[in-house]
């Protein structure tokens, strides 16, 4: 496998300052465009966050922007650290929200021992006190999900994945990586190991069995060339990797649509009736 420090391979070679100036025009179009004029998100110290909130702070002005960190008890004190270099480096407004003491109760009542299931609840947790925020400033959730972790379900339904716009989605990690670099992230921040931060000792490529550069060369034949299971295997992919990535993609499509409704009427929302134009806006 190859290192989760590789960041050279990029299977889109992507000119990444054109991707800077759409990506920040996208941010100042979609904010103004849904009546706000702030934003908000959560700072977890890793990259993608980072990534946003830089993005964010070039969009709408430092003053604009409210970062807000969550930490649980056993979370690192170096992601709290390395989030606040990123408030510090960009002057955004920034606050500090323990959840521990609203998911502990959870916790205890619920009988909850398994990592996953409190990972899902913290997650969740951190998206209500997200929106609060959102409610109390009338700024937008600036969502911070990359596109390998859509495309292989790498995150929680209504938790991390969830948002008003998503400045990110469109990006593999690989890129991310690229984009941080151009941006000027932190070099600290770039190069450690990608992580949730959920429990101790987690890491994203520990629980998916595969470095994130390996994920996207694939991901990028397999969804963005649509290469056949045997083009793949042509490629030097192993059978089992294919299969793998290939299942985790299609089994978590759920994640990646809004809830689907069933239709009855002749203009369903978000089958039939989509886009704010019809009422012209």
């Amino acid at each position: 496998m190859e290192s989760s420090n590789d960041h050279t391979a990029d299977p889109l070679a992507l000119n990444m300052r054109t991707v800077r100036t759409m990506l920040v025009q996208f941010i100042a179009d979609e904010v103004r465009n849904a009546g706000f004029t702030k934003a908000v998100l959560g700072l977890s110290g890793g990259i993608d966050s980072a990534v946003a909130a830089y993005l964010a702070a070039e969009a709408l002005g430092p003053k604009n922007v409210t970062a807000v960190m969550m930490p649980y008890r056993t979370s690192s004190p170096a992601s709290l650290a390395d989030a606040e270099k990123v408030v510090k480096a960009l002057k955004i407004h920034s606050e500090v929200v323990d959840i521990t003491p609203m998911v502990e109760p959870l916790f205890t009542t619920q009988r909850i021992k398994e990592n996953l299931r409190k990972g899902n609840i913290m997650a969740r947790q951190r998206m209500i006190v997200l929106y609060d925020v959102s409610q109390r400033d009338r700024s937008l959730v600036i969502g911070t999900s990359n596109k390998t972790e859509s495309m292989l379900g790498y995150g929680t339904l209504y938790g991390d994945m969830a948002c008003a716009i998503n400045p990110i989605g469109d990006l593999y990690k690989t890129h991310v990586w690229a984009l941080a670099a151009e941006l000027g992230v932190p070099r600290q921040i770039i190069e450690k190991k990608p992580t949730a931060d959920l429990w101790e000792g987690q890491t994203d490529e520990a629980e998916l069995g595969f470095s994130y550069a390996m994920a996207d060369k694939l991901l990028y034949a397999m969804v963005d060339e649509r290469r056949t299971d045997a083009e793949l295997a042509g490629m030097g992919f192993p059978a089992a990797f294919i299969e793998t990535v290939r299942r985790k993609v299609r089994v978590n499509q759920f994640k990646r649509r809004p809830p689907l409704i069933a239709k009855i009427s002749h203009r369903t929302v978000n089958i039939d009736f989509r886009y704010v134009r019809d009422w012209g806006v």
